[in-house]
């Protein structure tokens, strides 16, 4: 392979089994952390919108105070620590109060249903939950100082779209080599001055890893929305002064779609990230019209590998749309059980890097079968072609095998995405007794307009394969249902759709 090499390279070496390390890292979020109050106890760490503000200084003496609140308690090293908290101060100085306790944070996913609550809990063995409407423990300050790379920091429990979750112990290594992936791509670049407005859920690897800790890292500020609301996203951005967005397309689209979104000054704006989701060409060209100032990426990444996995060079957004990126320098990518495709070969994309967790808490033989050989097998179906670029293409369990012949979603979802009428799309397999399965599209409007299902299929047809097209069409009105990552929840959807007749 001719693979583009375009980041920074230098102070990585392997490890006997071929794992890339960053070299010269804090030994934990602990030392991480206690560098940045060292550095700039003064800087604004933390603002709530809406609410409160915190230094550093303040967040480090509000965590100390935290992690002697939960040593009052009797919890000790490793002890896991459940966080249901919403969004905002509060959660953070329970996470940070977590790892100067030496505990092991356990972020729960407050959209759960309380029997997934209660599994998550209950599965982590958490000795302490911090309630929402509870106050924060509060005791003498405590800072463990002595915490290793390899100790578990947390344990992000994944979304729950096939059976109960399962809980990616991240290690603190795997925090800090994520941190170094963003500077290194130059998503968060090392600069006091950063502000990023945090939109997305905390308990989420996007919010928590790749924007939180690593402005933590450079003593910049993060911006927090306690819940989401367009308005406020739109008046959060000139107020606070974001240089850096991270979130789904959709939600760009309906920023961008506002009637008033001309009235915020959008300049100051420098980095836009986008992920978790097909984005049509015309939206990423709106997006870099929109936010004149801004650098604008795909990126691709799971709970299971701390966030960030791939980027897009920012010069590459126009130019190879359909990418996720290339791979961040930490992170080695195979694919394995290829097939031929008329568009290059596709096979499960495998990831091996110490961003990479250890496995899944309570679970051996998911681990032994998902951590196989040093390698995540990530069940994505992707292209990688000879510079390196990764196209997802598929879930491999949501593959629609339509009488021997393969159907990757994603590229179907693609270019329905594409029409003008098209919010959001999904596409599974429709049970049929002679093909084994068929094509199905669920399909959402832009608001104010209006789905004709006969010019999406025409529109479908003359860029797709026949074979690929959608023989069975749902014209839903509420958005389509998603986790915290933006993927969207198929077996809810498999669940409830009523397919009707086929269109052919």
């Amino acid at each position: 392979m001719s693979l583009l090499r375009p980041f920074d390279y230098s102070g990585i070496a392997p490890d006997a089994h071929g794992i890339s390390h960053y070299l010269n890292r804090p030994a934990s979020l602990v030392h991480m952390l206690r560098a940045t109050v060292d550095r700039s106890p003064h800087n604004e760490a933390l603002v709530e919108w809406g609410g409160g503000r915190l230094t550093y200084q303040q967040l480090w003496d509000g965590a100390a105070r935290v992690a002697g609140g939960l040593r009052n308690t009797g919890i000790g090293r490793g002890d896991r620590v459940a966080i249901r908290y919403a969004n905002g101060i509060d959660w953070c100085l329970a996470f940070f109060g977590i790892q100067l306790a030496g505990a092991t944070a356990v972020p729960v996913n407050t959209r759960f249903s309380e029997a997934e609550i209660e599994y998550v809990v209950t599965d982590s063995g958490a000795r302490f939950i911090f309630l929402p409407g509870t106050p924060l423990p509060d005791g003498p300050p405590l800072a463990v100082e002595d915490t290793v790379p390899s100790d578990v920091s947390a344990i992000f429990y994944t979304s729950g779209t096939t059976g109960f979750p399962k809980g990616a112990m991240t290690t603190h290594e795997n925090f800090l080599a994520n941190m170094e992936s963003c500077h290194r791509v130059d998503f968060i670049p090392s600069q006091a001055d950063v502000r990023t407005l945090v939109s997305v859920p905390l308990f989420h690897v996007t919010g928590c890893n790749s924007q939180l800790l690593p402005t933590c890292e450079v003593g910049g500020t993060t911006v927090i929305l306690p819940t989401f609301h367009v308005q406020e996203f739109l008046r959060a951005i000139p107020t606070e002064r974001i240089g850096f967005l991270a979130s789904v397309p959709a939600i760009y689209w309906l920023a961008i779609n506002q009637k008033n979104f001309a009235e915020f000054d959008m300049r100051n704006v420098q980095r836009v990230m986008y992920g978790g989701a097909p984005t049509p060409p015309d939206l990423i060209a709106r997006i870099l019209e929109s936010f004149p100032n801004a650098r604008v990426s795909n990126c691709y990444g799971l709970t299971e590998t701390s966030s960030l996995t791939t980027w897009l060079p920012y010069q590459c957004s126009v130019t190879r749309p359909e990418s996720v990126g290339v791979a961040v320098p930490n992170i080695d990518l195979r694919l394995t059980d290829v097939s031929k495709d008329p568009g290059g070969d596709i096979g499960e994309l495998l990831i091996r890097g110490s961003n990479v967790v250890p496995g899944y808490w309570n679970k051996p033989e998911a681990s032994a079968e998902t951590f196989a050989g040093g390698w995540l097998r990530t069940g994505d179906l992707a292209r990688l072609d000879e510079q390196g670029f990764v196209q997802i293409v598929d879930r491999k369990k949501d593959m629609v095998n339509r009488g021997g012949e393969n159907v990757y979603c994603v590229e179907v979802e693609s270019a329905l995405a594409a029409h003008p009428d098209v919010f959001e799309c999904a596409v599974l397999g429709v049970p049929d007794a002679m093909m084994g399965e068929k094509v199905g599209a669920i399909v959402v409007a832009k608001p104010g307009r209006s789905i004709v299902i006969p010019e999406i299929v025409e529109f479908a047809r003359s860029r797709l394969a026949d074979f690929k097209v959608p023989q069975y069409m749902v014209v839903r009105e509420d958005f389509l249902p998603r986790n915290p990552g933006g993927k969207i929840l198929k077996k809810a959807l498999r669940q409830n759709v009523e397919w009707g007749k086929p269109l052919r």
